[in-house]
């Protein structure tokens, strides 16, 4: 039996954080573990959890906040979380993805610069999403240099929607 991950103090970060009414408990418990814990953070909404809202009204203003430097990193709740991670990946620049397990959360950050989380606030409890908020943000991108070609290959896909650039490995039909 392993001992669970110790997850380091972070350094005080401006977080973005959005839910709609699947995810909305969860983000208020979080908004406010995110201020104990000394993180800035901006809520994208929704204050009140209405059963007709629709995740993109929130996720997308968070992931454009992401995008454009306005908050360091995003999280992004709805109720299984695969709403909130489709919706953000729409936004030029965000690299989310949806996070129920502790390694995808540094490795996510480490290896491919993801730079939102997105969780299923009916799908995981709050001791679960929060280990796995600190350590997304805890997270460092290693700069490796296959990293850094990878991102670039995807960067040209959001850009022109295709990838013109092979490595000599990638096999060609």
């Amino acid at each position: 039996m392993t001992n669970p991950p110790t997850i380091l103090p972070t350094p005080s970060m401006l977080v973005g954080i959005a839910a709609d009414h699947g995810g909305h408990e969860l983000k208020v418990h979080l908004v406010r573990m995110l201020r104990e814990a000394g993180h800035d953070v901006i809520d994208f909404g929704d204050q009140q959890p209405e059963v007709d809202d629709d995740y993109p009204d929130f996720i997308v203003p968070l992931a454009r906040a992401v995008a454009g430097g306005d908050v360091e990193r995003g999280v992004a709740i709805c109720g299984s979380g695969v709403g909130a991670s489709v919706c953000a990946n729409k936004v030029a620049g965000v690299r989310a993805s949806l996070i129920h397990e502790n390694f995808s959360a540094h490795q996510g950050v480490e290896d491919d610069d993801l730079n939102m989380i997105c969780l299923g606030g009916l799908v995981i409890g709050r001791a679960l999403a929060w280990e796995l908020v600190q350590t997304f943000l805890a997270a460092r991108f290693s700069g490796a240099e296959r990293h850094r070609r990878r991102l670039a290959k995807v960067a040209e896909l959001e850009s022109n929607g295709q990838i013109s650039k092979h490595h000599p490995g990638d096999m060609k039909k």
